[in-house]
């Protein structure tokens, strides 16, 4: 077993068992599936995130397995995620309560909270009507060349995301957001992986999801490349000569989930 505390819940469950105390946690419920919880709760005012994770069972591994698809067994990878990221320099969320009880990874029970990032808002939701109200163009740069930064930064530490979206970068509005002076951290990590280094076919999944959810909000040929330049720190010439097929393939892969979204909606 494993279990790491730090407050308000080492106070709050002192004397108790942490896995019967964190399924007891009330709030408002983002996620409720079998074998998974997602749910905000606060604790004296302040917000938190809870994950809670119960065995997922062979059944449901062997499918994964068969589907070529990497099966989420618990908090764990989560958690690996989010120290990785903290030792990189990383902005992204930071976890007060980790649980993991059981060896059997089929029925594992594993929990984890993380505190609230507020206040914030999704480059998402701040990008909705940029085809229709382009931004400010000083202000654009700087939205892509710190995501560009990030992600470089993340891949170089040996994590890939898996399912890296604009909506996973939340930006800090508790102060006057301006080009020179703004902060992004990086969200949802339940799913990513951590490795000594990432392979190139995980550095491109990550990066064609991510150009992906950004197709509607009106990027140039010219952010593209800017972005490139951003995650690779490279000058441009250089990457082009090293990698001459990568904007083409992305450009191509990205169109690929596009048009299955169109068919099949959100559940690609």
């Amino acid at each position: 077993m494993k279990l790491i505390l730090a407050e308000p819940f080492k106070t709050l469950w002192a004397g108790r068992d942490a896995f019967d105390a964190v399924e007891q946690l009330q709030g408002e419920v983002y996620r409720e599936l079998e074998n998974r919880r997602t749910l905000r709760t606060e604790v004296d005012g302040r917000g938190y995130f809870v994950k809670i994770h119960r065995g997922i069972g062979w059944g449901e591994v062997a499918k994964n397995l068969l589907s070529a698809k990497l099966p989420v067994l618990g908090a764990g990878q989560e958690r690996q995620a989010i120290n990785r990221l903290h030792e990189a320099g990383i902005p992204t969320m930071t976890a007060v309560a980790y649980g993991e009880r059981g060896n059997n990874p089929a029925s594992q029970h594993s929990f984890i909270v993380t505190e609230e990032l507020a206040p914030t808002e999704s480059l998402e939701d701040v990008s909705l009507n940029w085809r229709s109200e382009p931004p400010e163009p000083r202000m654009k740069r700087a939205y892509i060349g710190e995501v560009a930064r990030l992600v470089g930064m993340m891949h170089r530490a040996g994590v890939n995301h898996r399912d890296c979206y604009i909506c996973h970068f939340l930006l800090h509005t508790d102060k006057p957001v301006t080009p020179e002076d703004f902060k992004l951290s990086v969200i949802d990590l339940h799913r990513a992986q951590t490795r000594p280094a990432i392979t190139m076919r995980w550095r491109n999944k990550d990066l064609a999801a991510l150009y992906f959810s950004a197709m509607d909000i009106g990027l140039t040929r010219r952010d593209k490349l800017r972005f490139l330049k951003g995650y690779f720190q490279q000058p441009l010439r250089q990457i082009l000569a090293q990698e001459p097929a990568l904007l083409g393939w992305l450009e191509a892969k990205a169109d690929k989930l596009y048009q299955r979204k169109l068919r099949y909606g959100d559940a690609l």
